[in-house]
């Protein structure tokens, strides 16, 4: 028998091994069967037969182990040796039906005209029936009899309908779940036609809809070119699926990439392209010009507005063609020109963009003369649109205009362009009214100057706009420089034709670094032509010099932008040549200059020593210089050949340059260079420093001190200082200076106020402050120092008690400023220490100390004192300030303990307490305030713990709080005015309280609750208590504004009523003692409804106020009947006033 014989007979319920073992010879390479061959040279009987058999064999195998059956993962086919034994395993059977699926596909592809198939067919439509019933996935069966129902769409079979479908149906499916959808995106496009067989407002379609539509979310489709023909070719399935593809892609352009955004317009162009008839129809009815409509109408601050401009755009870009042409006008016909007119001033500028870039909208289908009339019309369009009443539709149409004009120049007739170049040069360039107009213009001709066509008439227009170079908005005089930086690039013109020289440096010199960077830009290659020779160079420094020596300083500032440090350097050294000329003697010549012949122009300009000049060419130096010092660091054999230049001629300069400018200017470079290269200077500085007047200002000392912190010399500074601050002391205070090397080798009277001075001055600068801590570790000179600074709080004390002092020992302004910056050098030693322990035992120190010797000092002197009654109190007062505000400080940047915030708290008790506490309220609440962000209110969700330190101190904070209102209150009774003026003082600390305050609301067991009931119970107490005192019920009036209210309550809620968030916090509180029906009685429910008329008025909360009056309105009813004509009168206005509040 033959293999064919062998194969026919195999292929039955009771040889189901042997023809698993021919599948199995067939999947083997090296074995000769092959069932295609086999099935091929089959004749047309036998084929049929075969067909037959397959049927009979899949159904009996299917009858015993249907597929429902089959164990999840055992899809698997056997690679090695297939079971003989015939029986219900699903392995085994799942092996069968992969076997009948092969043969089937092979034979699909012998498969003759005239063939009868009804066996094969039979064969198919049970595979396919698997398939349907199993799950999606890549198994090899479902993989195979997918691919068997796809080869019998393809070959246009009986029944190709039902197996295109499903196999239109997965490999819709497996797009979205596989990793890899590009091959299959392929498959399924290859499969595209089976849509046209699908009805689709069958009910059995909607899964296939629902899927469809799901591909316009995804970006592999979007992206992927088969995916975008596939979505194209969505477009034509049927028109009534059109919208829903719209409304799909509208409802996720929110979320797309300004990318996929372009991929879309593109899918709706290449769709509307294809398009014909009612299809074409709904694509423009339905999606082009809903888009269109939609560009117009909706808000620019819409997040869809710029995706929906951006498919217009893509449709605009294509004008120029027939077909884009006519639509586009057919289009725009009904919504562009209505939109153009609207009273809307938004949808006028956003109809103005979408007309400018489609210009020009006619019919291509008319004829040339009815064409040119309409773009007459359109221009006519064009100049109304720049006579808009509103500024930004004024800037799209000058938008709009530049390009029209850069774009057809050529088109167009030469008087039309001339009207509309004047109306933006002479007109809309002067708009007073909209800085934002005149910005438009100049940001606009740049796009004008890129047609070379343009050039010649704008080198008449364009110096008429000079002047708005001095315009009072800088972003029209950052606008009009990049105008002129584009005019110089595309040499349009010359630029200094269109605006001075001097103007230009005029500005250069006063104006912001937006500006002047573009005013150096515009300048450079004149004042610094780097392929001259260097001395060219230099001459045009000193005529800049000459022209305007502010604008050449701010000038070399930004020139390192455009050039390398090199050129730099080069212009450094060739400028030193020139001072070197200045001080050589002529029988050194040679030996001082190293130039033997200097520039005619240079020798005249400096024949006569011109010491402006002079002091003008250090300052330029200097300037350069710090522009390249980072640059010069990175490359030392450049740094040391510039400091080798420079030392060998400064001392010389320092003798020759005395004037006041040159001398700042040469301590500067000195500061620019080790000491070693300047070592006669260096050497000089610290005398400088021990011989300035007390009185000195900052210009005489800041060059000198930055120079001895440059050159790392900050600890011989604060020897200085330290030695100055001891000897001030008495003698008995001196001890703490005991056992240090005293440096100072020449003798000089103490000068605490200069040390003091100094030492304030080397805080305050970044650079100087880092080369000063950089000296805070061990026991350094900035221990010493701080130790000396400690040792004047008794100086203080003995003016604060009004001890007999020496009248010729320390001010108190001295001591003042010696406790501040001991404490000022505790906190930055304080951030520098390791030791957590040890970093507030300074300040914690300074507290005890204030709190035992300064407090005492805040009450009322006796009258006996005289004048001296209220100096102690101001004295004390001011350093108390002192020591809050740095306590505030160091809270802020977050260096303070748990320990240092109890202690800071407890300090501010003891000053509530104090007899004038209340005069320290304004400086209490800041500390308040950065205590209570120390902490987060999330981090506090989760701790519950009542001996928590954070809610411990939050909970002072709140007591602290109270105390607080309750001392305003009693000082308003006492001294209404005086207590106004305090009030006031705080209502910038108190806003910023209950900024913090509010972002613990809602938090469990929040330790903040008492701030906002505290400030509602004050308010509802002060209110009632003026009810109370009415007299006749005509004084019953309800509030129309905060002033109405009694003066703490005015306070308090002009405070609340200016942050929304603080608002909301405040109205959760009085809801919820509504709830709790804490307040009960008549008047304390009308101040309720006083309260919530004045936040009706800042128009927000609707729903908190609704709540809160649905709440009084509950409890008042209770009181419709009380006796009393003034209870009648508030009952009747409150009423009146929750009627107002509800809308009733």
């Amino acid at each position: 028998m033959s293999k064919r014989e062998a194969f026919i007979d195999a292929a039955c319920r009771e040889n189901a091994g042997d023809f698993l073992r021919f599948i199995q010879l067939h999947k083997d390479r090296t074995e000769p069967f092959d069932v295609e061959e086999v099935v091929q040279e089959l004749p047309r009987d036998q084929r049929e037969a075969l067909w037959g058999k397959l049927a009979s064999l899949l159904h009996q195998v299917l009858l015993e182990s249907p597929p429902e059956r089959w164990e999840p993962g055992q899809e698997e086919e056997e690679e090695e040796g297939m079971e003989v034994e015939v029986s219900a395993d699903p392995k085994h059977t799942m092996s069968v039906v992969e076997g009948v699926t092969l043969v089937a596909m092979e034979s699909l592809k012998v498969l003759q005209d005239g063939d009868t198939y009804v066996a094969l067919l039979e064969c198919v439509d049970r595979l396919h029936a698997i398939l349907v019933s199993s799950p999606v996935s890549e198994a090899p069966l479902q993989l195979h009899i997918h691919q068997l129902c796809e080869a019998w769409w393809k070959k246009g079979l009986q029944g190709k309908e039902k197996f295109g479908r499903t196999a239109f149906l997965v490999s819709l499916q497996k797009t979205f779940m596989l990793k890899k959808q590009g091959p299959e995106i392929q498959r399924l496009w290859g499969l595209h036609d089976v849509l046209l067989s699908l009805d689709f407002t069958a009910e059995e379609n909607k899964q296939i809809i629902d899927l469809l539509l799901q591909c316009f979310h995804r970006v592999t489709y979007i992206r992927h070119d088969d995916g975008k023909r596939f979505l194209v070719f969505l477009f034509s399935w049927n028109v009534n699926f059109i919208w829903m593809i719209h409304g799909t892609i509208k409802n996720q352009l929110a979320f797309f990439t300004k990318t996929l955004t372009d991929h879309i317009a593109e899918i709706y162009f290449r769709a509307w392209k294809k398009a014909s008839g009612v299809l074409l129809e709904k694509i423009e009815s339905a999606c082009i010009q809903d888009f269109m409509q939609n560009a117009i109408l909706l808000h620019r601050a819409s997040p869809v507005h710029s995706k929906v401009r951006q498919i217009v755009s893509y449709f605009h870009k294509r004008k120029g063609c027939h077909s884009v042409d006519k639509m586009l006008c057919t289009l725009y016909r009904p919504i562009l020109w209505r939109a153009l007119s609207a009273p809307n001033f938004e949808v006028r500028a956003n109809a103005t963009l979408l007309f400018t870039e489609a210009f020009a909208v006619h019919d291509p289908d008319q004829n040339s003369r009815s064409i040119d009339e309409t773009i007459q019309k359109q221009l006519d369009t064009l100049m109304v649109l720049l006579d808009d009443p509103h500024p930004l539709v004024r800037s799209t149409a000058t938008l709009g205009v530049c390009k029209i004009l850069a774009e057809c120049w050529e088109l167009l007739p030469p008087t039309v362009i001339t009207d509309f170049l004047k109306k933006l040069v002479v007109e809309l360039a002067a708009d007073t009214s909209s800085p934002d107009v005149r910005c438009s213009v100049f940001k606009c001709l740049t796009i004008v100057l890129d047609n070379p066509l343009s050039h010649p008439l704008l080198e008449k227009l364009l110096p008429a706009l000079k002047y708005s170079l001095h315009d009072t908005s800088e972003k029209v005089r950052t606008a009009f420089l990049d105008m002129l930086v584009k005019v110089k690039a595309v040499r349009a013109a010359k630029f200094w034709d269109v605006c001075n020289m001097d103007h230009l440096l005029a500005r250069l010199a006063v104006d912001s670094q937006p500006v002047s960077k573009r005013i150096v830009d515009l300048l450079f290659k004149s004042f610094l032509p780097v392929n001259e020779p260097e001395k060219e160079w230099c001459c045009r420094c000193i005529t800049l010099i000459q022209m305007n020596p502010a604008a050449a300083r701010k000038f070399y500032q930004y020139a390192y932008i455009h050039t390398a440090p090199t050129n730099i350097i080069k212009l450094m050294l060739s400028i030193r040549r020139v001072l070197n000329s200045c001080i050589q003697d002529d029988d050194r010549l040679s030996s001082v200059n190293d130039s033997n012949k200097e520039n005619s122009t240079i020798e005249r300009v400096l024949k006569g020593k011109d010491a402006a000049m002079v002091a003008s060419l250090l300052e330029v130096v200097v300037i350069l210089w710090r522009s390249i010092e980072k640059a010069l660091e990175r490359n030392k054999e450049a740094q040391q050949y510039t400091f080798a230049k420079f030392g060998t001629v400064m001392a010389k300069y320092f003798s020759s340059f005395r004037d006041e400018r040159c001398t700042v200017s040469l301590i500067l470079l000195a500061s620019f260079m080790p000491p070693t290269a300047v070592p006669a200077f260096s050497c000089s500085v610290l005398s400088r420093l021990r011989r300035m007047d007390p009185g000195a200002v900052q210009t005489h000392y800041s060059q000198l001190l930055d120079c001895m912190c440059s050159w790392g010399k900050a600890g011989d500074v604060l020897e200085l200082i330290t030695d100055w601050l001891t000897e001030a002391l008495p003698k008995e205070a001196e001890k703490v200076s005991i056992g240090r090397k005293v440096r100072i080798q020449e003798t000089a009277e103490a000068k605490p106020d200069l040390a003091l001075t100094y030492l304030e001055y080397l805080f305050s600068r970044t650079s100087a402050r880092q080369s000063v801590l950089a000296l805070s570790q061990g026991q350094g000179p900035l221990k010493q120092l701080h130790e000396v600074l400690g040792s004047w709080k008794p100086l203080l004390y003995a003016h604060l008690s009004s001890t007999p002092a020496d009248p010729k020992g320390p001010s108190v302004e001295t001591t003042l400023k010696a406790f501040t910056l001991h404490m000022r050098l505790g906190a930055h030693l304080q951030h520098n220490s390791s030791d957590s322990s040890d970093s507030t035992l300074s300040l914690e120190q300074v507290a005890v100390w204030l709190t035992e010797r300064v407090l005492p000092f805040l009450a009322n002197r006796s009258a006996d004192d005289g004048a001296e009654a209220e100096k102690a109190p101001a004295l004390a007062r001011q350093i108390i300030q002192s020591f809050l505000t740095m306590c505030r400080d160091i809270l802020l940047v977050g260096l303070g303990d748990e320990k240092f915030k109890g202690q800071m708290l407890r300090l501010c008790s003891l000053i509530l307490l104090s007899e004038r506490g209340h005069t320290c309220v304004p400086l209490l609440l800041p500390v308040l305030k950065e205590v209570t962000e120390s902490y987060a209110p999330k981090d506090s969700q989760s701790r519950d713990d009542q001996e928590d330190p954070a809610a411990i101190n939050l909970g002072v904070v709140t007591n602290i709080f109270q105390k607080i209102v309750e001392l305003l209150a009693q000082q308003l009774r006492k001294e209404p005015e005086e207590g106004k003026q305090l009030c006031q003082s705080a209502v910038p600390g108190l806003a910023d309280f209950l900024q913090v305050v509010q972002a613990w609301e809602g938090v469990p067991s929040n330790p903040l609750n008492g701030v906002f009931s505290t400030l509602f119970a004050i308010i509802i107490v002060e209110k009632r208590h003026v009810l109370h005192k009415i007299s006749h019920p005509e004084e019953v009036i309800a509030p129309e504004s905060v002033e109405d209210m009694p003066p703490l309550s005015s306070i308090l809620l002009s405070v609340v009523l200016k942050s929304p968030p603080v608002i909301r916090a405040f109205l959760t509180e009085m809801n919820s003692c509504l709830d709790s029906e804490a307040i009960g009685s008549l008047t304390e429910l009308a101040v309720v409804l006083h309260i919530l008329a004045l936040v009706r008025n800042t128009g927000q909360f609707k729903a908190g106020l609704k709540s809160a009056a649905t709440s009084v309105q509950r409890q008042i009813q209770k009181h419709a009947g009380e006796d009393g004509d003034i209870q009648r009168a508030i009952y009747e206005s409150a009423m009146k006033t929750l009627n107002d509040i509800l809308g009733l």
